[in-house]
């Protein structure tokens, strides 16, 4: 693997021949380079380096694409061709040799096509894109040599034939850049005006006044997330959607252009839709492609949804560094489960350097037991014993290799008063006390908070004192009817606890007593503080009042549908509930 390349080169605007052979070497200042495939136009097939060829000099300004180019957008589109620039003077050196006996004439050459297959330094390192490009390497030649064979007595009326007789030069040379839609968006603007990516581009090398030994066609760029988008629209693999690009790129650089005329784009549609069907490759060719889609989508309405879906979500790079992500009533749909939507869309965001946070007002144990049921949770997964997180409504903060960063502890006399009260109106109380739970006697609403929410198995202690003394305590939940909670408890406690603690209630049949300032925005801010990260970095999904302040701290902060209205009133964006995959909806639509 060579080294990645420098994400664009600013365009210097020479008109020599200089300018125009912009060589291998060049392109592969900007991208990781699969070992150039030779292929001599005999059934034999061999690995090689690339020759040098030509040796023309070239600017060291550092300039891409000297050459006219061809564009399609995802639908048609009125794009345009530059002029081919006024080639230059070539220096050569002239050599004169003895007269010699004449030897008997050399058997003749069979025609090298020479490959190279290139990825932009800032497409991911993606399993699937090294394979798309291995895969390339045999496939592009295959292509050429197809095409080529199609040039002979062609009856095209509209193809440019600067290439006429490949049979005459002794290499070929072609380039394939796979890049992103940010390469690919900047060679737009500055050669064509316009800001948004395409598909494919074309640059011809080929400088037929040269009469070179050597036909350089030139350099095919694509983007692999707009193909990843088409290909998802179009029901084939990315792969397919590449072939069908290489295709038609392919056949720009030989002469072929749709743009010109009807009868243009006729000749070249029947041309891509014959090699496409003559190499076995699944898909309709771009430009019909292209025109089933926009007459499909003619009668219906537009609909605004950015939402990112399926595979196509690889491709993107992260808008942020972290997503800290609620739990119950977030991730979690009413059920208590995480959906196989929300599962992939996690495991995907991880795949792109995304790193999820969760930040819960459960403990530590209970968040990765509900997580290992999503195969989300150990070392590899987004909670374990080692990785950051913020639970216990900020009350327990675990920083890098899974550190105590904080931990904030309820005042004991609240302690003593609310376990007094559990008793004395046989409310059943839970205390959380790290990765425990205590309480003071069996109730069904007590073990619910174990096999509905999959929080420890609450530990029956004998006396108030000794619950006290057992350990230290971060908070105490009371659990009841939503009516009991709404109209009784919380307005008791909001009264009783003064400026000794604070009442928060993340879940209408539960009111938790926690100490003064507590939040998961405090416990947010003290991990971002340890990790050295700016809350412009993150992204935030909650539900609750309790994650009021962790929504307004991060730089995006989506609440769900089924949020309580002060936490929509402080987010960003109100997304799904978390019974419609809200989570991965946030994934797709925002995070990328």
């Amino acid at each position: 693997m060579l080294s990645r390349l420098s994400p664009i080169l600013r365009h210097n605007r020479l008109f020599s021949a200089e300018a125009r052979a912009m060589t291998r070497a060049t392109l592969y200042h900007h991208a990781r380079v699969l070992q150039p495939l030779l292929v001599r136009s005999s059934p034999r097939i061999a690995l090689a380096t690339t020759a040098n060829l030509l040796n023309v000099s070239s600017s060291d300004s550092s300039s891409m694409f000297h050459r006219r180019f061809h564009a399609v957008r995802n639908i048609g589109g009125g794009d345009w061709k530059l002029p081919k620039p006024a080639a230059g003077r070539v220096f050569a050196e002239r050599r004169e040799y003895r007269k010699m006996r004449k030897r008997a004439p050399k058997r003749k050459q069979e025609l090298e096509l020479s490959v190279s297959i290139c990825i932009e330094e800032q497409l991911p390192d993606d399993t699937e894109i090294q394979n798309i490009a291995e895969m390339l390497r045999v496939n592009v030649p295959m292509a050429m040599k197809l095409a080529f064979n199609g040039l002979k007595d062609s009856k095209y009326k509209t193809r440019e034939t600067d290439i006429e007789n490949v049979g005459g030069f002794e290499t070929v040379e072609l380039s394939l850049m796979l890049c992103n839609d940010e390469f690919i968006c900047k060679l737009n603007k500055e050669w064509r005006g316009e800001d948004h990516p395409t598909d494919v581009l074309s640059m011809s090398q080929h400088v037929p006044e040269l009469k070179l030994p050597v036909l350089m066609m030139g350099d095919i760029v694509i983007s692999v997330e707009t193909a990843a988008r088409q290909a998802a629209e179009r029901g084939h693999s990315l792969l397919d959607e590449i072939r069908i690009l290489v295709i038609h790129g392919m056949l720009h650089l030989l002469g072929f252009d749709h743009e010109i005329s009807d009868e243009a784009e006729k000749e070249m549609e029947e041309e891509e839709e014959l090699l496409l069907k003559s190499l076995g490759w699944k898909g309709k060719g771009l430009i019909q492609s292209a025109y089933d889609i926009e007459k499909t989508a003619k009668p219906q309405p537009e609909k605004a949804d950015d939402r990112k879906k399926g595979d196509g979500l690889r491709f993107y790079r992260p808008k942020f560094s972290y997503i800290f992500c609620d739990m119950d009533g977030t991730l979690l749909n009413s059920k208590s489960q995480i959906s196989e939507a929300n599962a992939k869309a996690l495991k995907e965001a991880t795949l792109r350097g995304l790193k999820v946070v969760i930040a819960t007002g459960k403990s530590r144990p209970g968040a990765m037991r509900i997580l290992k049921m999503a195969d989300l949770a150990g070392r590899d997964g987004i909670v374990s014993e080692s990785s950051p997180g913020v639970f216990v409504q900020g009350l327990l903060v675990y920083g890098r290799q899974g550190k105590e960063v904080y931990r904030g502890n309820l005042d004991r006399d609240v302690c003593r008063e609310t376990c007094l009260y559990s008793l004395e109106h046989g409310i059943p109380l839970i205390a959380f006390s790290q990765d425990r739970c205590l309480t003071l006697f069996d109730h069904p609403l007590v073990d619910s908070l174990h096999t509905t929410y999959n929080e420890p198995k609450a530990e029956i202690i004998s006396s108030v004192d000794q619950l006290i003394a057992e350990a230290d305590i971060q908070k105490v939940i009371f659990m009841d009817t939503t009516e009991g909670v709404s109209s009784v408890i919380r307005p008791y406690w909001s009264e009783a606890t003064g400026d000794r603690a604070s009442v928060v209630q993340a879940q209408s049949d539960m009111l938790e007593i926690v100490p003064p300032g507590t939040s998961k925005g405090n416990g947010v801010k003290m991990l971002l503080n340890h990790l050295g990260v700016s809350p412009n970095e993150i992204m935030a999904i909650g539900d609750g009042e309790n994650d009021m302040e962790m929504l307004e701290l991060a730089s995006l902060g989506v609440v769900m549908s089924n949020g309580a209205e002060k936490t929509k009133a402080v987010a960003d964006v109100i997304g799904m509930s978390n019974d419609e995959d809200g989570v991965a909806d946030a994934i797709y639509r925002h995070a990328f």
